[in-house]
């Protein structure tokens, strides 16, 4: 029997016991509220279109929510993985999605940002639910892309949405874990890069 196990379980210990004490996702995670999805040493996160409504040089930032903003809050955050297991320092995470009526920002930049994982690999962005709209159930829109490396363009999306049966582009791989604390959610996604 090989050992990867044994090494992925002491790697995934180790990661969520450095993510305690960075909001309400990562203590659910430390609780075992939340597993990570996917698992490194799996198959790497799958890629999906960016769809028409990706805009270049979003702002460097983790609230993307502004004044006037509606809808549920939400904290969404993670780690950036090798399928080997390594954190990746420093990929650039973007996300971006509709409002709670299913619009997206084309003019500007509102509901879109970026920010950089720091040296355990960690993202977290404060955002908003998106609202489903025609034809697509709840998601975000993501672009993960590691130092010097090829972008990993995908989509995530929520669990027990009605929707996600009719949408042609949904896949089961790309669900966040989702918790609600009091009034607050979290969501939470691990990204396997296809490297080692």
């Amino acid at each position: 029997m090989s050992d990867h196990p044994n090494r992925r379980l002491v790697v995934t210990g180790a990661l969520v016991a450095t993510c305690m004490g960075l909001g309400d996702i990562h203590r659910a995670a430390a609780q075992g509220e939340l597993a990570p999805t996917p698992a490194c040493g799996d198959e790497p996160t799958i890629r999906q279109t960016e769809g028409p409504f990706f805009k270049p040089r979003s702002p460097e930032r983790s609230d993307l929510r502004e004044p006037g903003i509606k809808g549920q809050s939400i904290e969404v955050a993670g780690f950036v993985l090798t399928r080997g297991c390594r954190p990746v320092e420093r990929a650039l995470v973007d996300l971006w999605h509709a409002d709670d009526e299913g619009e997206y920002d084309n003019a500007g930049f509102r509901l879109r940002g970026h920010q950089y994982t720091d040296a355990q690999g960690r993202y977290r962005f404060l955002t908003i639910m998106p609202a489903a709209y025609v034809g697509r159930t709840r998601h975000y829109h993501v672009k993960v892309q590691p130092p010097g490396g090829r972008v990993l363009t995908t989509q995530l999306y929520f669990p027990g949405e009605a929707k996600n049966r009719g949408d042609g582009l949904f896949r089961r791989e790309l669900l966040m874990k989702v918790a609600k604390a009091g009034g607050s959610l979290t969501g939470r996604f691990d990204f396997v890069l296809d490297m080692r």
